[in-house]
């Protein structure tokens, strides 16, 4: 058998039931000696790689849909799908694979597939039953055809006899043309008849069936059909609604009859599937998974048909930013953008890639910008939808637009900023617009999707862009909110003078909760910057004016928003709070809460709790010396004698150190009472006369003294076995006057054998450092 190549998509059924892309390559079948048999080859068209290899089994069920696709499964749940760029190229392989199991390519399936509940009963069917006998086509037999069509669905095996019935002798046509005849007649048991069958013939979940159902001379009858539920006292409008208030827009004329047809055909198959269909029961789920394909499928064609018409989308990009289009005019080209951005999810992640650049190229960004500041709502709330698109899609992309901004235009009009005033600016009541933009500003401005290696620096240069340019517009309705009395920060009573204009307004103050859930994440994710920033605004101090607020939500907030910045542990921040006496609203909202056992008492009960635990010495200090006498009567837990005890216990490590360091100066050693003992007892009865000291006394005195030391040392030693110095005379001539001058200033003396400043890690030196003559005494007078 000669190879046939012909260019595809390689496609496999996830377990979400979504279609997966595995790449683009062309198709061949051809004899593969391992897998003992003719197989279906496809290698990538990029690399030549292979893709699939798939033998073609006798057994297996394939399946021919929509002309350009054959789909069959090689295990279980492992369904594969290859999509055809020509039609002829999905003949030819359909007719190799027919040829292989013996079959005409007339046929649209392969294989009746077996279920294995089903595997017994195949062998009590008769030969001659491969097909489903269908009643006549009339309508006195419709009960009798939609008995038929429901008691097959909870069998495989006749679900796929009757599906090959029903595509024999145009049998759906002529169902669709009794449809007609009820309806003049106002036949209701008829039109319910139809119903059924309509719904069970769509529950078969055949692509061969749905071709004729859903081709344009059918569609709005199989519509029309399903709006006679017998649940129904009336029955619904559906085609009135697709034909009258559904319409179908070109914002630029379409050209191409088959895209045109493509796109309605889509719209009306998913109308059938998302508003007419009831939703599927769990024993139903897997009826309709085909006509899922089959959506998907479309929407795939339509995108890459579009995408390819570049004449198209350049007119299309060329109105929106077209200062002379009309307000209505740009609202069907936003909305159509939008829509199109909406059928570019089904696309698999290297399509979708090549999608968004499309859009990208042609200028988007700069378009988004220009519509976002416009005041029609609906154009408004379609841009970020888009906008939302494209941050998912790319954060680097955006991020990469919108730093190259402020080269060529005003801060006030960044895209970004155009951005966070949306978000301030929302007037929906629930803020639904303000926290979707939340949602993005948060993607744009973390770190954790700012790793792309082709830009090592995004991060820092993106940061620094931020909080130079946008931080200022996104706080500028917290800091309007918590005003200041006084604007003095050298003095710390001006500077603790905040006017309490707490918002009221349960809409600004869902804005102000909106913006402090932003600032929360950067305090956790922005270290450097959103420190330098809080430090310089204050901006702790303003966000705590709204402890004050009657709407608990902002309080937590506000508590949520300092609670982040206590937990990095940081101690410029703990300076700050302390300099500050940034505790007092937090305690006062805690002794106006009084005994209310509420999510404000808990969380503020949390925080000093964190600080009891990781033991942050410098806040447990201010918060005991400052607070406690308020908080000591709050005993139902035991959290401020838990610092309280802390706090002591750490005073009382500092008072232990101190006296192991720096001992008492009036506390003489054994060695020097002994010395001056001797020198009274020598001296006993031998007149006293006092003498001014002078400066040549100091150091002949301070050298006998140290003599007697060594003297005592050496002593010491000698029982070691060391030789001892005898010790200096004391009855020298200056003995006397040296010792009685010497005597008020004696508690001084041990003074000068302590360092000037006393170091913790010197205690194993202590004794060393007593016994050198390095260090003069520091005399008193």
């Amino acid at each position: 058998m000669s190879d046939t190549r012909r260019r595809v998509k390689v496609y496999t059924l996830n377990e979400d039931r979504q279609w997966d892309d595995r790449g683009t390559g062309h198709v061949s079948s051809t004899f593969i000696e391992r897998q003992k048999g003719i197989s279906l080859l496809v290698r990538a068209e990029s690399d030549g790689s292979v893709l699939l290899e798939s033998r073609i089994s006798p057994n297996t069920a394939y399946q021919k849909q929509q002309d350009t696709l054959i789909v069959w499964s090689e295990a279980e749940n492992y369904d594969l799908a290859l999509s055809f760029q020509e039609k002829a190229g999905c003949d030819e392989i359909w007719e190799k694979i027919c040829q292989v199991q013996g079959k005409d390519p007339a046929v649209e399936i392969t294989q009746d597939p077996i279920d294995e509940s089903e595997e017994e009963r195949i062998e009590e069917l008769p030969e001659t039953s491969h097909l489903v006998d269908l009643p006549p086509c009339e309508l006195a037999k419709l009960e009798e055809i939609a008995d038929l069509v429901t008691s097959v669905l909870s069998s495989p095996i006749r679900r796929e006899k009757l599906a090959l019935a029903l595509m024999s002798d145009g049998y759906i046509k002529r169902l669709l043309q009794l449809f007609q005849e009820c309806e003049d007649l106002d036949n209701r048991e008829g039109l319910h008849h139809l119903y059924e069958i309509v719904r069970g013939v769509l529950f078969l979940n055949k692509a061969a069936l749905f071709e004729v159902m859903f081709s344009d001379d059918s569609i709005m009858d199989v519509v029309g059909c399903l709006e006679y539920d017998p649940a129904l006292v009336q029955p619904k409008r559906h085609r009135e609604f697709l034909t009258k208030t559904a319409k179908f827009k070109e914002v630029i004329p379409i050209t191409d009859s088959e895209l045109r047809q493509k796109i309605h055909q889509t719209y009306r198959v998913q109308y059938i599937q998302d508003i007419i269909l009831p939703t599927p029961s769990v024993f139903e789920e897997n009826f309709l998974s085909t006509l899922t394909s089959f959506i998907f499928f479309n929407k795939v064609e339509i995108v890459s048909m579009l995408q390819e018409d570049e004449k198209f989308l350049t007119e299309v990009f060329a109105q929106l930013t077209d200062e002379a289009t009309e307000g209505a005019k740009r609202r069907e080209l936003v909305n159509f953008f939008k829509e199109f951005c909406a059928f570019s999810q089904t696309l698999q992640p290297q399509n979708r890639d090549a999608f968004f650049k499309t859009l990208a190229n042609l200028g988007i960004l700069p378009a988004l910008e220009i519509v976002m500041g416009m005041d029609d709502l609906q154009v408004r709330a379609a841009a970020i939808d888009i906008f939302s698109y494209l941050v998912e899609f790319s954060p680097s992309m955006v991020r990469e637009f919108i730093m190259q901004e402020p080269q060529q235009t005003d801060d006030d009009v960044l895209l970004i900023n155009v951005v966070i005033k949306q978000m301030i600016c929302d007037s929906d009541p629930e803020l639904g617009g303000a926290v979707q933009l939340m949602g993005l500003l948060r993607t744009l401005i973390d770190p954790e999707n700012m790793l792309a290696p082709t830009n090592k620096t995004e991060k820092t240069e993106f940061l620094s862009f931020f909080y130079k340019y946008c931080m200022q517009v996104l706080t500028a309705p917290l800091l309007a909110n918590t005003a200041e009395e006084d604007s003095s920060k050298d003095s710390l009573e001006g500077a603790t003078k905040i006017n309490p204009v707490c918002p009221d307004n349960f809409q600004t103050a869902q804005l102000l909760a909106l913006i402090l859930e932003l600032l929360t994440f950067c305090v956790e994710h922005h270290t450097y910057h959103i420190k330098n920033y809080i430090m310089t605004k204050d901006l702790l101090r303003r966000v705590l004016v709204l402890m004050n607020s009657k709407h608990t939500f902002l309080a937590l907030c506000a508590l949520r928003f300092m609670r982040r910045i206590i937990g990095l542990k940081d101690e410029f921040y703990n300076r700050y709070i302390i300099k500050g006496n940034l505790f007092e609203p937090v305690i006062n909202a805690l002794l106006d809460n009084g005994t209310r056992y509420n999510l404000l008492n808990s969380a503020v009960i949390e925080l000093f709790e964190f600080i009891k635990v990781e033991d942050i010495k410098s806040l447990t200090a201010h918060i005991v010396d400052n607070f406690y006498t308020a908080l000591e009567s709050i005993e139902y837990v035991q959290t401020f004698k838990g610092l309280k005890s802390k706090y002591e216990q750490e005073r009382e490590r500092q008072n232990q150190r101190l006296n192991r360091y720096r001992r008492d100066a009036r506390a003489m050693d054994d060695d020097e009472e002994m010395w001056f003992n001797e020198d009274e007892d020598d001296d006993e009865g031998e007149p006293v006369v006092e003498k001014s000291r002078s400066e040549e006394d100091f150091p002949e005195s301070y050298g006998k003294f140290i003599q007697a030391k060594k003297a005592a040392a050496n002593g010491a030693n000698s029982a070691n076995g060391k030789p001892a110095v005898p010790p200096p005379s004391p009855a020298s001539p200056n003995s006397s006057s040296a010792k009685t001058t010497l005597l008020p200033a004696a508690p001084l003396t041990k003074t000068g054998l302590v360092g000037l400043v006393d170091y913790p890690d010197d205690e194993d030196e202590e004794e060393e450092e007593e016994e050198s003559p390095r260090k003069r005494p520091r005399l008193g007078t």
